[in-house]
């Protein structure tokens, strides 16, 4: 019996050196909890999704669509840009499970940035070209329908800055799953084979507590990269707090001011040990925001996603936000949009327009609801807003209801007794219809530039004249409006999307347009039930 009993206190007194081991042990590398099913021998083509799984609507911010406004109350509209493509991949998922998702996972400006359009890229040395096109609303043939597109500049492969990467790994419990940490590892093997010898990358990981797998590391020694990366398994709770400061305090150790640096933070979002509410965590991201180390949020799972907070977090971080469901998506981000992905050409982007009253009675910007700023803080340098990638592509529309009956019958605010008085544009600009302006910063600058385009009423086309890249983004707001049942949704239907998508295709290299014409059928069959 005292020999069990002294057995039993070593045992007791040896238990955290063994929990430990088995946290930080092997070497250099981070080994977690074993995670059985999952081999680092696992080849791309095996990793499977649990299809049984779902989201939790709960973890969506709310969205309440932007409703009509008159231009002679409300003249200016301003809001972020937004390159994020997350909401899309996301629908996809819900929809490929035999679902029709949540209105509050449905972020219709999301949806039609996922994919790329042929705008013309800067002839003029700006980090990007604004072009702006009016036809006439798919949904309702009385309103016009005005686009804003925003063009970046592109860097040939060879031209490409070189990268200064850390990988922030989510190893915690939750990412057990096929569809987390297994398909995590992979995709980040796909971006290592992107990279070359003038880049770098570290790789650090949290779970019940954060560790470096891998110092800063230099591209010409991939094998080693790849096998830190297999080394990874899963196990434990969530420190996300403690590793978001550990990624951002080794990115700042191994600052390259010639390089782009950035912290690359690939989780399910569940974050529940150490720093929790999202306040502290956006603040924290925030502060560090400041240190020219940007951030990329990937998101991975589906039961316990965390939606709302990665937006958020990506936001405050100068950063991007994508959600990886299949190795697919993973090739599109890190792979076929990698400048985009990686290389920052312009920061907080905000864009504002102003309506001549004379011509657009009402308005309403479609989408980017939780991107809408004060006009106030357009000219105001210290107010973040959103960043644009190398070659990214950014598209708003508003739907424009010409001055008139219909414009008069809405609601409208009670004339003001001390009000200014009110200002007509018609002595002066009878033939425009509105002007965009936009602001942004080059990196790592703090004084922003204003770029302005007057739009004409003369530039208006006729139904039917539209561009092919103008037609197809229309089909994607109209399928958005669609699956959030908006009530400015006119006369949408799946049938009139599918439609006009199919004849706007071009060339489509990657195929995303083809696999959204399937989606939109999914969802036509899915709505019939």
């Amino acid at each position: 019996m005292k020999k069990t009993k002294i057995i039993y206190s070593a045992f007791l007194i040896l238990l955290p050196v063994i929990i430990f081991s088995c946290a930080f042990g092997g070497g250099s590398g981070y080994e977690a909890s074993v995670m059985p099913y999952y081999t680092a021998g696992r080849t791309s083509g095996e990793i499977m999704i649990n299809a049984p799984e779902q989201f939790d609507p709960r973890n969506f911010d709310q969205i309440i669509d932007n409703t009509f406004l008159h231009a002679g109350d409300y003249p200016l509209s301003t809001f972020s840009a937004d390159v994020d493509t997350a909401g899309y991949s996301i629908t996809r998922r819900y929809l490929e499970n035999g679902r029709m998702p949540p209105a509050s996972a449905i972020r219709i400006e999301e949806l039609i940035n996922y994919f790329d359009y042929d705008y013309p890229p800067p002839s003029d040395g700006k980090p990007f070209a604004v072009h702006t096109e009016v036809g006439t609303a798919p949904w309702n043939p009385n309103h016009y329908l005005a686009r804003i597109a925003i063009k970046g500049m592109e860097f040939p492969v060879t031209a490409r800055p070189k990268v200064n990467l850390v990988f922030l790994v989510d190893v915690s419990g939750s990412m057990s799953p096929a569809n987390r940490l297994p398909l995590l590892i992979e995709s980040l093997k796909l971006l290592v084979n992107e990279l070359n010898g003038d880049d770098r990358v570290a790789i650090c990981v949290y779970a019940g507590r954060a560790g470096t797998v891998l110092p800063p590391t230099s591209c010409d020694e991939k094998e080693k990269i790849l096998r830190a990366l297999n080394r990874l398994q899963a196990g434990g709770s969530t420190a996300g707090g403690e590793g978001i400061m550990l990624a951002y305090n080794l990115a700042q150790q191994n600052f390259d001011p010639r390089a782009v640096n950035r912290v690359i933070l690939c989780t399910d979002g569940d974050f529940n040990v150490g720093i929790r509410s999202r306040d502290e965590l956006l603040n924290l991201v925030s502060e560090k925001a400041g240190s020219g180390v940007y951030l990329t949020i990937l998101g991975f799972g589906i039961d316990n996603f965390q939606d709302g907070i990665m937006k958020q977090l990506a936001s405050r971080g100068n950063g991007n936000y994508g959600y990886i469901d299949n190795i697919n998506e993973a090739r599109k981000i890190l792979v076929q949009q990698l400048s985009g992905t990686l290389i920052t050409i312009a920061q907080d982007v905000k864009i504002q327009v102003e309506f001549n009253s004379e011509n657009a009675g009402a308005y309403r910007l479609i989408g980017y609801e939780n991107r809408l700023m004060r006009d106030e803080d357009f000219g105001d340098d210290t107010q973040d807003a959103g960043d644009i990638g190398a070659g990214h592509t950014v598209t708003a529309f508003y739907e424009i209801i010409p001055a008139g009956v219909e414009a008069n019958a809405l609601p409208r605010r009670d004339q003001l007794k001390y009000g200014p008085p009110e200002i007509s544009y018609i002595s002066q600009y009878p033939d425009e219809l509105l002007t965009v302006k936009v602001r942004y910063k080059l990196p790592h600058e703090n004084t922003s530039a204003l770029l302005d385009f007057p739009v004409l009423m003369s530039s208006i086309r006729q139904p039917g004249g539209e561009s092919q890249e103008f037609r197809f983004a229309a089909s994607v707001a109209a399928f958005g409006m669609l699956l959030r049942n908006s009530e400015f949704k006119g006369n949408a239907a799946y049938g009139s999307v599918i439609s006009m998508a199919e004849n706007s295709l071009g060339e489509d290299k990657w195929a995303f347009r083809k696999g959204f014409v399937e989606l939109v059928k999914k969802a036509e069959s899915l709505s019939r039930l």
